[in-house]
């Protein structure tokens, strides 16, 4: 295997991973109800995704041009990597959809019980 795919397999993977970790400290400040906080964590994990996408994307143009590309096993774990991490950051920002939409129904709640009891 030639170092240009070890470089972009690893860059791939980095990237990913680093989106990855960015995903999961979403989850964790929604979890806390920390939904500034978790909305930050997502668009910081979604332009990581970015780039690794883009230096996938690159692979994928050069072989459509007619660059062969040898198999690589470290590569294929690459596009593993990038696909299961955007699946999950998909995943995990619809979660947050449905997080946010029951914290306003909550404080709703909470503040027509508030105004019920001020009025008793």
């Amino acid at each position: 295997m030639n170092e240009e795919l070890i470089k972009t397999s690893m860059e791939i993977i980095i990237k990913a991973g680093d989106a990855h970790l960015l995903n999961h400290k979403a989850l964790k400040a929604l979890a806390e109800n920390d939904f500034e906080l978790a909305a930050n964590q997502f668009e910081a994990a979604s332009k990581k995704l970015v780039e690794a996408h883009k230096v996938h994307t690159t692979m994928i143009q050069s072989e459509a041009s007619g660059n062969h590309i040898e198999y690589s096993v470290l590569f294929t774990h690459a596009q593993d990597t990038l696909m299961t991490i955007n699946s999950e950051i998909g995943l995990s920002k619809s979660l947050f959809k449905v997080f946010e939409s029951l914290n306003h129904r909550i404080e709703k709640l909470e503040e027509g019980m508030k105004n019920c009891d001020e009025t008793n």
